[in-house]
């Protein structure tokens, strides 16, 4: 998707976007608590919540102990939402785009949110090693197939077992494509968790490690 207002080459997933700044506040409602924004040109979904964000919002669930991994934030709705669920846990926001990093940084604060940080870097760079209960993107499938790809197989790696990775997409996007990728080479079940206008939110757990077998004892039998 190209930043509005912006040079051809101007992508929401440019880390430094030249698209002049022109900030703007908004505000939704998360489960009660009515949440503050600010937004930016340059950045993704710059004119309001966008529609597929707004379904993994509502069908992402998070425990109150989570370690959430928000991988390409935005201006961060998503990240302060999970924050919100994960009260006890941490939230690690990320995000290439420079401006929409600081964005997710002003947001974090204007909501309150103690529990989270945001990094900035491309996919898992930011997070080297680190391992997740939940790994929830709205992927940046203008950046091209390629790129979706490597965040899918490298998301195994950075969860825990029984660990979940949440995506949303639509059928323009090729979200039917990237479900089948993930039924196929995913070591876990793939599900559908929500529908609606044309968006699929996807959930593929990862397998919890099967424990190793107990070794086996062998009883001397006495002799009477």
């Amino acid at each position: 998707m190209t930043a509005d207002d912006g040079p051809p080459a101007d992508t929401y997933f440019t880390e430094r976007p030249r698209s002049r700044s022109s900030r703007r506040e908004l505000r939704f409602l998360y489960r009660g608590e009515l949440l503050s924004f600010v937004v930016d040109r340059g950045v993704f979904a710059s004119h309001g919540l966008d529609p597929g964000t707004a379904h993994l919002i509502e069908c992402l669930e998070v425990k109150p102990r989570d370690l959430v991994l928000d991988l390409g934030t935005g201006w961060g709705a998503l990240g302060v939402a999970a924050a919100k669920s994960a009260h006890a846990g941490r939230v690690v926001l990320t995000e290439v785009n420079r401006r929409a990093a600081r964005l997710a940084e002003e947001n974090l604060l204007r909501n309150g949110v103690s529990n989270a940080e945001v990094r900035v870097g491309r996919l898992f760079e930011p997070v080297g090693t680190e391992t997740f209960d939940v790994i929830a993107t709205n992927p940046p499938y203008r950046a091209g197939r390629e790129l979706i790809l490597e965040l899918l197989a490298g998301a195994p790696g950075h969860l825990k077992p029984g660990g979940r990775l949440v995506l949303v997409g639509k059928g323009s996007q090729g979200i039917r494509f990237y479900q089948e990728w993930l039924e196929e080479h995913w070591a876990g079940p793939v599900r559908v968790l929500g529908r609606g206008s044309g968006y699929r939110v996807l959930e593929a757990t990862l397998a919890p490690a099967r424990a190793a077998p107990a070794p086996a004892i062998r009883r001397r039998l006495r002799r009477g």
